[in-house]
């Protein structure tokens, strides 16, 4: 079902070089207010920028570079294999991605197939590829604390088996799936099943058959059903090893779905087991009250991306931020939202978590792609997709605007200076 291909050369050109004038980067590091800046960075606050570095992860495309805030590349990686897009930087200068398949099954947007760890030369630490003809991993991916990776899969349905379920499609629908896996031995050694847990108002006569507004712990698997079966689209996911629970960006629904990650691979294909005993069910979900037909609570989302849990290193621990597209208003939203400390989701009630913070501006809109991050200073650096970068503060100030000139950018990562995955690049 999976295959798993070890490179024993390397795969990969890795590009580094260092800032375009060595006393401009020690500028940046030393904090000097101003500093001799490239033509992308079209604001520079010196009193109000974090002194970070942005790694830009291009959208779909063979590079990635590491920014300073003059807006120099202080290094910079080439790849043979398109990004499936995510993209982040782990100790040791190593980088964890998705990568995009040669012959991918199906090929919606953001699709994948590849996940690998690359060493900082350039050769392959791990890769794992998940495609087949009724399965493909796609968007983002993320290391556990366990060492263990975990990735977003679009899953083939058939038509068959999806109108007997209940679904009310002529052609396979593909919704989503969450797979880890352990790179030490290529197992796989948990997964969940999103269509292990629908329900559906359409045909008494079928399966699954139920109120929606009655099961919010379900997905009502005919929301959003499109000719071509990508129903869901998710783009996003984020872990909370404090609550183990993984917190799943289902753009299509403009909702976050929270998953128990604490059941076993049996326990997620049902509605009970796990710290929570529910099985699979949706412990909570957010943005869109009327994916699950409740007409209380007030819709946040209109298409969303990158669900990203504020740690606690971070300002506004345990809070979530939330890139809104804001598609209905062409107006890109920012959220920090609160959210609860236990999950209770009550069937025709307000269920929506309470707004923290929020950042737009006029000139902040980009319909897919993009997403946010907080920095050390309680800034918030973000990433609009067919822009580029904004750092913003707490007030609303804008500290920093970098311009990609045309790039696209699929997300961006905020690095403190003194961040292990930092010195371990060695960038002096």
């Amino acid at each position: 079902m999976r295959t798993v291909r070890y490179l024993c050369v390397i795969l990969l050109c890795v590009l580094s070089f260092n800032c375009q004038n060595d006393d401009d980067a020690k500028d940046i590091i030393n904090d000097n207010p101003n500093p001799v800046l490239t033509e992308n960075v079209e604001v520079y606050d010196g009193n109000l920028i974090d002194n970070s570095y942005t790694l830009a992860v291009e959208n779909g495309g063979t590079t990635s570079y590491l920014l300073d805030k003059a807006g120099n590349k202080v290094k910079e990686w080439l790849f043979e294999d398109n990004l499936g897009n995510d993209l982040e930087l782990l100790p040791e200068g190593k980088l964890l991605g998705i990568f995009k398949s040669d012959n991918p099954p199906f090929s919606f947007g953001g699709f994948g197939g590849i996940v690998k760890i690359i060493n900082q030369d350039g050769s392959i630490d791990w890769e794992f590829e998940y495609t087949s003809e009724n399965y493909i991993s796609h968007h983002d991916v993320e290391l556990l604390p366990n060492g263990n990776v975990l990735f977003i899969v679009w899953e083939k349905i058939e038509t068959a088996e999806a109108q007997a379920n209940g679904v009310a499609t002529s052609n396979p629908v593909y919704p989503e799936m969450l797979v880890e896996v352990n790179p030490l031995n290529n197992q796989i050694v948990w997964q969940w099943r999103s269509f292990d847990h629908i329900v559906q108002d359409v045909d008494p006569t079928l399966l699954n058959y139920g109120s929606v507004s009655d099961n919010p712990q379900l997905i009502d698997i005919n929301y959003n059903v499109v000719d071509n079966g990508d129903i869901m689209h998710a783009n996003g996911i984020d872990y909370d090893q404090d609550k183990d629970v993984i917190y799943l960006s289902v753009n299509y629904y403009s909702e976050i779905w929270v998953i128990d990650h604490s059941t076993t691979t049996e326990q997620a294909a049902t509605n009970s087991g796990g710290n929570y005993n529910k099985g699979g069910d949706l412990l909570y979900r957010f943005g869109n009250p009327s994916a699950y037909k409740n007409t209380e609570g007030t819709r946040l989302f209109y298409n969303n991306h990158f669900p990203n849990i504020l740690e606690d290193n971070e300002p506004g621990e345990g809070n979530i931020l939330v890139f809104n597209n804001g598609t209905n208003n062409s107006q890109s939203i920012v959220y920090e939202l609160d959210i609860p400390a236990n999950f209770n989701l009550i069937p025709n009630t307000n269920n929506e978590p309470n707004i923290v913070w929020s950042f737009t501006d006029p000139e902040l809109f980009n319909g897919r792609i993009s997403g946010a991050v907080r920095l050390k200073n309680g800034n918030t650096l973000i990433a609009e997709g067919s822009y580029g970068f904004w750092e913003v503060t707490n007030n609303g100030s804008i500290a920093w605007k970098y311009n990609g000139l045309g790039a696209s950018f699929w997300r961006c990562y905020g690095y403190d200076l003194n961040d292990q995955e930092i010195l371990d690049l060695n960038l002096e």
